[in-house]
């Protein structure tokens, strides 16, 4: 199955746009470098830029796009909506930002930051991305950090909505970006998406570095000649995710795209099933309001 996979391969969303399977992530990236290091990612073969409005680098983010000099449809951005801006208006107001500050004429995939503030929030944020959608401004539409409960609310509204409107009219659920790896590989939220072909995004894909030295990793990196960060990101993507790693090294950033002259075998992916819940990161997943 993972024969032939470049960094140019993509998978195909629930909307029907392709999205990279490999993205670069911004996350934490200060503002006065974002342009320069995603630029960068571009040129070494990345196509697939992971931002939020959180992270206040939207807009030198899409200049070191257009920098690249690469055609804008050949390239895909990713933005989200704040946690603590989930409602209808706050994020009506995002969305035009976004284009404004980027001089997009849309953004590839917007998704919802977290499932904080409340059922009628998360809902309203949700409607205030289908219209952005209708409005040809956003192409594809999902969410961030949702656990089963949270997906299942989204999905009875979606099916309420077009129950009354007709089919589209609640949106179409593309992705989940969630925290993924071997120590965190919530078979729950996975199953949960690939029963519906919404595709898993797996941010802190390598564990913020925080395994290099575990004992599961240091036999295949040897056998296979790589990083633990490298046999990371290839079992994310043998695990059908998009991976996001992050970094602002530009050595790094080229490493992390090196993931495509090796595969792990059967047998070494079930040694990195350890059935372990360690995030390494918040957890907006189990939140309950």
């Amino acid at each position: 199955m993972m024969a032939g996979l470049t960094i140019n391969s993509q998978q195909t969303m629930p909307s029907g746009y392709k999205i990279p399977v490999l993205g670069y992530g911004v996350y934490q990236t200060p503002a006065d470098i974002a342009s320069e290091v995603v630029e960068h990612a571009l040129k070494v073969g990345y196509r697939h830029v992971d931002s939020a409005v959180a992270y206040r680098n939207e807009q030198p983010s899409a200049e070191g796009m257009k920098k690249s000099g690469i055609p804008r449809e050949e390239l895909f951005f990713t933005t989200k909506i704040p946690p603590k801006d989930m409602s209808y208006e706050n994020s009506k107001q995002h969305i035009e930002n976004t284009l404004k500050i980027t001089g997009f004429d849309y953004v590839d995939l917007y998704l919802l930051h977290s499932p904080y503030g409340g059922k009628e929030n998360r809902i309203g944020a949700w409607k205030a991305l289908v219209e952005g959608v209708q409005a040809g401004k956003i192409r594809s539409i999902g969410v961030s950090n949702y656990g089963v409960h949270h997906l299942d609310e989204l999905e009875a509204w979606i099916k309420e909505t077009e129950a009354k409107e007709g089919k589209g009219k609640g949106g179409v659920l593309s992705v989940n970006q969630v925290e993924l790896h071997p120590w965190l590989a919530r078979p729950d939220i996975v199953d949960w998406c690939k029963q519906r072909g919404v595709l898993c995004e797996a941010y802190s894909p390598i564990v913020r570095a925080t395994k290099n030295d575990d004992p599961l990793l240091k036999p295949l990196a040897k056998k296979y000649n790589k990083t633990p960060s490298q046999i990371l990101l290839r079992w994310s993507i043998q695990m059908g995710f998009i991976p996001l790693p992050k970094s602002v090294t530009k050595s790094r950033i080229e490493e992390n795209a090196q993931v495509y002259d090796f595969e792990l075998i059967a047998e070494e992916m079930k040694s990195l099933d350890t059935g372990v819940y360690e995030p390494c990161a918040w957890d907006p997943t189990v939140s309950h309001d």
